[in-house]
């Protein structure tokens, strides 16, 4: 074998196992002061395998993305990259963003896909995002992280691709890293007769969101929608510079996820532990870092997390309720109303489609809610007047970390009942809320004596939960409520049929991160 000579007599190097030659690299590249990454300081410098240290590290606004950084001076055979994920373009029948991360900057970094495993013919450059994170006051050494991504554009629709991610140095379709090589699949061209998305909220890193990445993964989703408070880098989610804020965690969510991700597009959006202050005035520097999704919200160089598209016959809209909450105000206004004024718009024109059946809109602050942090009066305020005045078919939420579900919801009281099992028509009844806070991160409960009346514990039904709202003032403002159908304290996700044809639904699930269902319903338009 051929070794390099980067520094390494070669007497020595002969001497030397590989992993030997990595060690010593490593100290060699400390000495000579060379930007040293996260996931390399949480345990594996050249090989992209993060940690579970809880080094952290700071950084400034000024500190953020920023120009193309120079290449590092290892080879780049030496340097594997890790944590893939995917996203859809603004059109998902013919868009796919791929992303990536590697423990050291690399020269071209760039995407072999094709038709077969064994024929990866098409190669795509990419862009490699730096994301520095100086260190605070000496409590932290300073991090420098480095993402890549690259945009797949005119694929045919309904078509399963395959691909793999490399750069100078590693070529994914080389013997060595062939098994790298993963698929995903495009949007059809026409609503399927049937397919299913998932989605949740605050997932953080751990063994409980490994195992609902399990059972997600066993849904055969075709994309899935995250709902805010992605990894928990800030644990204290105000918004607010902390010196707990900790950037490698994001190589480990990122390496955790990778199973799921590298084949399912994983849609986020931004919640109050995902305004990271150190990166920009609104805290979403990292976020344009690290991810790559659809460029059609009212801003994407500032709200990231704010965006739509099409699958079948639904359409999603994705929001970033840091704009309106009360509660955390530390981006309320930001936008100074543009996302409102966009979201009524994009309702519009997808209630307007005819190849539209439902609307799905996701965001993190809970609409209506009972749990820990309870109901956001300023997204009852700024957005749920939108959402039923273009009937939206259903909300899913995030923030509190348990599984809630609401009656249908018209004109702030419940428009109808909708037990267990039952369905509903957001023409007539109004709409369904879910809090679909049990992605992984620890558990909140209810209000003292209200019992959960999830699918099979026997537990009877309530009238009336006592609980509250955040007041622009910031004041919990109580209020007792009817509309608090089914409570569940566990680890779950959401996992939604969409069927088209002549009588279309949504046949909504709830499952238990070891897949045992907590509740079902359906939702139907005019029937």
């Amino acid at each position: 074998m051929e070794i390099p000579d980067f520094g390494i007599p070669p007497g020595l190097a002969q001497r030397m196992s590989l992993a030997e030659q990595h060690e010593y690299l490593r100290s060699r590249l400390s000495r000579r002061r060379t930007l040293v990454t996260a996931s390399a300081m949480a345990g594996g410098l050249l090989t992209g395998c993060s940690g579970s240290g809880s080094g952290g590290s700071a950084t400034s606004p000024a500190s953020a993305t920023g120009p193309a950084p120079a290449t590092s001076r290892a080879p780049g055979a030496l340097i594997t990259p890790f944590g893939r994920h995917l996203a859809f373009g603004a059109d998902p029948k013919t868009q796919m963003r791929v992303s990536w991360q590697v423990p050291l900057a690399v020269r071209k970094p760039y995407v072999r896909v094709g038709l077969r495993p064994d024929d990866l013919g098409r190669r795509v450059e990419a862009e490699l995002r730096d994301l520095r994170t100086p260190a605070l006051d000496g409590v932290r050494p300073a991090v420098e992280q480095y993402y890549a991504h690259a945009a797949l554009d005119g694929l045919r629709p309904g078509t399963t691709y395959y691909y793999g991610v490399g750069h100078d140095g590693f070529d994914p379709a080389s013997p060595a890293h062939r098994p790298t090589i993963t698929s995903f699949r495009t949007a059809p061209a026409s609503p399927p007769q049937r397919f299913v998305f998932t989605a949740f909220g605050d997932q953080g890193v751990g063994e409980e969101a490994v195992a609902n990445n399990r059972v997600l993964l066993d849904q055969n989703p075709a994309f899935h929608l995250h709902a805010g408070d992605i990894c928990y880098a800030d644990p204290v989610g105000k918004g607010e510079e902390t010196k707990g804020y900790d950037a490698t965690q994001w190589d480990r969510f990122l390496r955790q996820t990778e199973p799921v991700a590298r084949s399912v597009p994983w849609m986020v959006t931004t919640g109050n532990h995902d305004m990271e202050a150190w990166y920009s005035p609104d805290g979403y520097g990292g976020q344009l870092a690290r991810f790559s999704l659809p460029d059609n919200g009212f801003d994407p160089r500032t709200a990231p997390g704010v965006y739509a598209f099409r699958y079948g016959n639904v359409g999603v809209v994705a929001l970033d309720a840091n704009d309106v909450s009360y509660e955390i105000p530390a981006n309320l206004g930001y936008t100074d109303g543009r996302q409102t004024k966009w979201l009524d718009r994009t309702l519009g024109e997808l209630r307007a489609s005819a190849d539209v059946d439902f609307v799905v809109v996701f965001f993190h602050h809970c609409a209506y809610s009972t749990s820990t942090h309870a109901s956001d009066g300023g997204v009852r305020a700024e957005w749920v007047p939108l959402l039923a005045e273009h009937q939206v078919d259903l909300v899913v939420n995030g923030h509190n970390h348990v599984y809630e579900r609401t009656d249908a919801i018209k004109n702030g009281e419940v428009g109808r009942r909708v037990p267990i099992g039952a369905a509903t028509d957001p023409t007539r009844d109004g709409i369904v809320y879910v809090t679909a806070g049990g992605g992984g991160r620890e558990l909140y409960g209810f209000p003292a004596g209200v019992e959960e009346s999830y699918e099979g514990n026997g537990a009877g039904e309530r009238e009336s939960v006592d609980s509250f709202r955040w007041t622009r003032s910031r004041h919990a403002r109580a209020e007792r409520v009817a509309w608090s159908r089914v409570r569940y304290r566990g680890f779950s996700f959401l996992a939604v049929a969409a069927e088209s044809g002549s009588r279309p639904r949504l046949r909504v699930s709830a499952l238990a991160n070891d897949g045992e269902r907590i509740d079902h319903f359906e939702v139907r338009r005019g029937g």
